[in-house]
């Protein structure tokens, strides 16, 4: 089974950079996905090529806003199973700002800026650091703050469309004081969607600061759906 990760609105090339190894050494085929990040539309199509390129089952893994992205191009046929880590994943009719808005600001709301064109970038810094991504180390900070991409308003405003989860089997690996994607809305979105649960301590950057978990549930799901 390939095996094809999908990154959130930052975008940064090295999301994975700790998973993709561990998955690899197991011996399955990895694909990491860079999207544009210039509509949810766009994201899905991209992943979609991604899959396209591929010859056998798939699974996709999302991260963050990446989960919105596999929920619809999980409709693919070809994809048997959905990894969301720390992720979105919404009904049909919703957006990512529609389900962020139901629930209480996270606190990356206080670092986002908006750019002339309607674009979203974070902001790092110290505070940032403090508040939002304590636990990476100061080489990690580094490199996010050097790979980071601005995401357009649409990535999070266009609609989904039939959600992919509702046909396949999910995991959902929820990061527990995430300041990003609140811990309670993951804990919602895994709930509605019947998702196998698994929970982590720490941060939104859950791919760098646990690869080996982040691998090992979907390792987990790539053995229960494996012909």
């Amino acid at each position: 089974m390939e095996i094809v990760l999908v990154h959130g609105a930052g975008g940064r090339p090295t999301t994975w950079s700790a998973v993709a190894p561990l998955l690899a050494a197991q011996g399955h085929h990895v694909i990491t996905v860079t999207n544009p990040m210039t509509s949810l539309d766009d994201d899905v199509a991209n992943t979609l090529a991604a899959v396209e390129a591929t010859s056998g089952p798939v699974l996709l893994a999302g991260h963050s806003y990446g989960g919105a992205v596999i929920t619809n191009a999980g409709r693919h046929p070809r994809v048997r199973a959905l990894v969301y880590i720390a992720a979105f994943a919404p009904e049909e009719g919703e957006t990512v700002n529609g389900i962020v808005e139901r629930y209480e600001p996270a606190e990356i709301s206080r670092h986002m800026r908006r750019g002339a064109n309607g674009d979203w970038k974070s902001e790092p810094g110290p505070d940032f650091w403090a508040e939002i991504g304590w636990d990476l180390s100061p080489e990690q900070r580094s490199i996010v703050e050097a790979e980071g991409r601005a995401a357009e308003d649409l990535i999070f405003k266009q609609a989904t469309g039939a959600p992919a989860w509702r046909t396949l089997p999910s995991w959902y690996l929820l990061a527990e004081q995430d300041r990003t994607l609140r811990p309670e809305i993951q804990a919602d979105m895994a709930h509605r969607m019947g998702a196998t649960l698994e929970r982590v301590p720490g941060s939104h950057y859950t791919t760098l600061v646990h690869p080996d978990r982040v691998a090992a549930i979907i390792t987990a799901a790539v053995s229960a759906v494996a012909p």
